[in-house]
């Protein structure tokens, strides 16, 4: 070890080291050293996590009460906006047309007659689509109906021509209100065999 005039020069020493590092050691653990500081320390830890779990136990329990809050107002908004089956929609529109056309041929104006046939006939029109009928206009169409599967051909036919003067002739001749509401008792025979009304 080498000396000066003041003493030995200790920060050389490694042994000096490791011995300091022993007693900082030895007395952290019995407590000794500090031990004011290291009880301040450990409550204010203590204290902090109190507070944390108490924090997070009310984080959870509004987390989970938000979860079925949701659940239960998502559950609400599906019956009120949920869709409905196509085939269902076609048929709540189909009665809605139809009940168009009934408002129509009530009315005692001869000119909402002729609308309400017009307007049956496409309906007329639209259900031989669906049922895969090809051609181009109902005439077409009705001329590939297979009679042993569309019991009301005739009605259609009937009503159909009825639409054709109307749609030819316009307001030259004039329609009886016997014969309107006899088209469109045939146009309501043919969509009630198919399940339309």
């Amino acid at each position: 070890m080498e000396e000066t005039a003041s003493g030995p020069i200790n920060f050389i020493n490694v042994e000096y080291f490791f011995r300091l590092l022993y007693e900082a050691v030895t007395q952290l653990r019995t407590g000794s050293f500090g031990g004011d500081w290291l009880m301040l320390a450990s409550t204010i830890w203590m204290f902090v996590t109190l507070i944390s779990l108490v924090i997070s136990a009310a984080f959870l329990t509004l987390l989970i009460h938000s979860h079925f809050r949701l659940h239960r107002v998502l559950d609400g908004e599906e019956d009120n906006f949920s869709t409905i089956h196509p085939e269902v929609a076609e048929v709540t529109r189909d009665h809605n047309r139809w009940g168009h056309i009934r408002a129509l041929i009530e009315s005692p104006h001869e000119n909402d007659w002729r609308q309400a046939i017009i307007e049956a006939d496409i309906m007329l029109d639209d259900l031989l689509s669906q049922l895969g009928y090809p051609g181009v206009g109902v005439g077409e169409k009705l001329r590939a109906v297979d009679p042993s599967r569309f019991r009301t051909l005739d009605n259609a036919w009937e009503a159909h021509k009825v639409r054709n003067e109307i749609a030819h002739q316009g307001m030259s001749t004039p329609l009886e209100e016997h014969r309107a509401h006899r088209t469109i008792a045939h146009y309501e025979a043919v969509m009630r065999e198919h399940g339309e009304i």
